[in-house]
């Protein structure tokens, strides 16, 4: 996994993306975990995938300036990847405003004859934390109920975590747009959106 940095992250923001990441292949952790999370992908088609963080590239002086276009995110992405199989990260600061962004919290795709998978996720903690970040903000719609506490402290962060993991699962799992998911191919329903908030045996 790629991780490409668009506009000014903390260090400490890069760190709980990358011990995300790296949680998801842990064998020690104690159940539950996002590693045993994680190991449900391989039950799909495509089989068990483990992921590693791969280069790290930061944008910290915003190339295509603060307001970017998909065709901006999809450049950036697909950029070469070091090795087969990888999937490019574009994460986008909080003040990017990226096309679609708060209709959707990120997305993913691949590009030419390469097929090279990549996928986007922005930071909405200034934009839409109610669409985006939720259960670390107030839902945009339905019930007001109290949020909960963000665990690394960082809600626009923390949401961004939710939104990676979701599309992580859907990489894995239909990269291609012809693997794992139900509906029509150009709105798919995939592994994690077809059951939102479900978890467990039954969903």
């Amino acid at each position: 996994v790629n991780l490409i940095w668009y506009g000014k992250f903390t260090p400490a923001q890069r760190a709980i993306i990358v011990d995300f990441i790296q949680s998801l292949g842990s064998t020690s952790a104690p159940h539950p975990s996002a590693s045993s999370w994680w190991a449900t992908t391989a039950k799909y088609k495509g089989g068990p995938c483990t992921l590693v963080v791969g280069n790290q590239t930061l944008h910290e002086n915003y190339p295509f300036g603060k307001i970017l276009k998909n065709s901006h995110v999809i450049g950036l992405g697909s950029r070469p990847n070091t090795r087969p199989g990888s999937i490019n990260v574009v994460l986008t600061a909080q003040d990017v405003a990226v096309e679609g962004f708060c209709m959707r919290c990120g997305s993913h795709g691949s590009v030419g004859r390469t097929r090279a998978a990549y996928i986007w996720v922005g930071n909405s903690a200034k934009q839409c934390p109610g669409q985006c970040a939720w259960p670390f903000h107030q839902p945009m719609y339905g019930p007001q109920t109290p949020p909960l506490v963000a665990p690394n402290g960082d809600v626009g962060v923390d949401g961004m975590v939710i939104n990676l993991a979701t599309l992580l699962a859907g990489t894995v799992t239909n990269p291609f747009s012809n693997g794992y998911f139900q509906g029509p191919a150009d709105a798919p329903l995939e592994a994690v959106s077809a059951c939102t908030g479900m978890f467990g045996s039954g969903a």
